[in-house]
């Protein structure tokens, strides 16, 4: 029996976390020259999580732990929600390297793991470390888990490339899913019958291309994200010169004729681009659709322009009951990512 049949299926991301999962960023090709400049915001992103959540941290070695510690510390983290794992990556993309976490609508005391095969965007960088996350993590988590389940599909899946809302439907891209450099030997009904099996989902909402800059050929999570079951919000360029305009308003476009598992059309929420952010000559895949859904806020990516404002805004009335924060990402996105790459929410579950 496939894990949906089963009973189980992926959470939306405003359901309660149990703890969020980071990666710490040690690569320095991934911010070429630019490495030590993303620490202040990304210690202040773990600082915020650990507010209201546990943050598990996968580090390379003790010198990286203990150097790690010494500067959250140094900020005012609460040491006490954050826990370190040896558990060494290629890389920080936890969202894409990570485990999917999964609940069973049958017996809520069943929680699993999802193992999806991860190979770096198509084989673009080194991915031999990053690929053995989701089974560290779940040897870790099983120690004293005895009740938690593995699902093994064998093939390539990134968390940032698909989006759910936790009752039925999913949100993904044909230029990321579809794309030979993923799982060549699939076509697009073999890979939507893994996207039901192993998400749980009934309905699956394809939009088109992503923006310019992003390395992984067209993730959702720069794009468009459920914010509750019958909502979506989706980055718009007003620009009509820009680069993006043409494909995120044929994303809008589909958005708008898209029907729910439910039979409903979904409410569409737009939400602005910031302004171009370069570096190095090279445009960056700078969004607001990058942000991380905590337990109690909102963590959102913001690029020193009068848009952060609005973007805010916008934010704060989707989220009534959730205070929204704003982390400076100029200097992150360099990374060709930002917050909800950089993390993977773990929910909730009952231990039986």
């Amino acid at each position: 029996m496939t894990p949906k049949e089963q009973g189980f299926y992926m959470p939306a991301e405003w359901a309660t976390h149990q703890a969020t999962w980071l990666s710490y960023p040690h690569n320095e090709d991934s911010w070429p020259g630019k490495i030590q400049t993303i620490f202040p915001s990304y210690h202040i992103f773990i600082k915020t999580l650990a507010e209201d959540e546990d943050v598990h941290i996968n580090v390379d070695d003790q010198f990286m732990q203990d150097h790690v510690h010494e500067q959250l510390k140094a900020i005012g983290t609460d040491m006490a929600r954050i826990h370190f794992h040896q558990f060494p990556t290629n890389d920080a993309w936890c969202r894409d390297h990570g485990p999917a976490f999964l609940l069973n609508r049958q017996d809520p005391s069943r929680h699993a793991i999802v193992n999806w095969n991860h190979n770096a965007w198509g084989g673009k960088y080194p991915y031999e470390l990053d690929t053995q996350i989701p089974l560290h993590i779940f040897h870790h988590l099983a120690e004293t888990d005895k009740a938690l389940e593995l699902f093994e599909p064998g093939i390539v899946m990134e968390g940032g490339s698909i989006d759910v809302n936790g009752v039925g439907d999913l949100l993904t891209t044909t230029s990321c899913l579809l794309n030979p450099n993923r799982n060549p030997q699939l076509n697009r009904d073999q890979i939507e019958d893994y996207l039901r099996s192993y998400y749980g989902v009934d309905n699956i909402i394809w939009l088109a291309d992503g923006i310019v800059g992003d390395d992984t050929d067209g993730h959702v999570d720069d794009l468009s994200r459920f914010i509750d079951e019958d909502t979506i919000i989706t980055a718009v360029e007003e620009d009509i010169w820009d680069e993006n305009y043409d494909a995120l308003q044929r994303n809008l476009k589909a958005l708008n004729s898209c029907r729910l598992a439910n039979g409903k059309q979904p409410t569409i929420v737009e939400l602005p681009m910031p302004d171009m952010v370069f570096y190095d000559n090279q445009r960056l895949p700078a969004s607001y659709a990058n942000f991380y859904i905590a337990n109690n806020k909102v963590i959102f990516p913001t690029y020193r322009c009068l848009t952060d404002n609005q973007a805010a805004y916008t934010l704060e009335a989707c989220f009534p009951d959730r205070e929204i924060v704003g982390i400076d990402s100029t200097d992150i996105v360099w990374g060709l990512g930002s917050f909800h790459c950089l993390s993977q929410q773990m929910p909730s579950y009952r231990l039986k």
